[in-house]
């Protein structure tokens, strides 16, 4: 599952070795610690608990602390490694069925969030809606030629989610994108093919041909994304 976030961090799914005494113990401990020492120590701390709290499954917070705390203190693990391993086992699977559901939720507001707004988008003057369900407005008309799916093209683009999110960038980066046409998502692969060198489009593409219920990183599922493209040259 493509989508899939949840990730234990390797510091968890690492083996529980028992922990072995210092050689040699300091005869003091500091009553406290220096100002970078108890700074970075916090950070540390609090750098972990945000990571566990992405998580679709909750942890023991207390426990979780009594393994960082033994740990730390050099005490052997209350847990022996195949109890630790089971228990991850388990976990695992509870979180990836939380995250399908999350996920499924999710597909299903995008989904109905997309569908709303592409039926409002069709209303507007000079939208084209091919038998697709590409959306494409000419914001500028090409002179030059049009790519086929086996050329390479020179494009900027920015492209956003309905509800205004801004997900990636060309013209953000200062550097046009360069890929061919057949080798991206359905929807730019069918824009390019009816825009024209020099012209400039805006796409409004279901999730059929974008990136349909799985979405791709910052694309949530079942997205209806929106473009504007500029067709730069198709590159020889």
């Amino acid at each position: 599952m493509k989508r899939l976030l949840f990730v234990l961090p390797i510091l968890l799914c690492a083996p529980l070795a028992p922990a072995e005494e210092p050689a040699t113990k300091p005869a003091t401990q500091p009553t406290t610690m220096p100002a970078h020492v108890s700074d970075a120590s916090y950070g540390i701390g609090f750098n972990i608990g945000k990571q566990m709290s992405g998580m679709p499954v909750k942890l023991d917070s207390e426990r979780l602390m009594q393994g960082l705390r033994d740990s730390l203190d050099g005490k052997k693990p209350e847990v022996n490694e195949e109890a630790f391993k089971a228990a991850m086992m388990k976990l695992q699977q509870e979180a990836m069925a939380a995250q399908m559901n999350v996920d499924k939720e999710q597909g299903e507001k995008n989904g109905a969030a997309g569908d709303a707004f592409r039926a409002e988008n069709a209303k507007k003057p000079g939208v084209t809606t091919t038998a697709s369900g590409l959306q494409i407005t000419t914001v500028k008309e090409g002179t030059g030629e049009s790519p086929k799916a086996s050329d390479k093209v020179r494009v900027h683009y920015t492209g956003t989610l309905v509800d205004g999110t801004k997900f990636d960038s060309s013209v953000d980066r200062g550097k046009p994108a360069e890929f061919e046409v057949g080798g991206v998502i359905k929807g730019w692969t069918e824009a390019l093919q009816l825009m024209k060198t020099g012209g400039k489009a805006h796409l409004v593409i279901p999730p059929a041909i974008g990136y349909g219920p799985e979405g791709n990183g910052p694309i949530p599922p079942n997205a209806t994304l929106i473009f504007d493209v500029e067709l730069i040259e198709i590159v020889k």
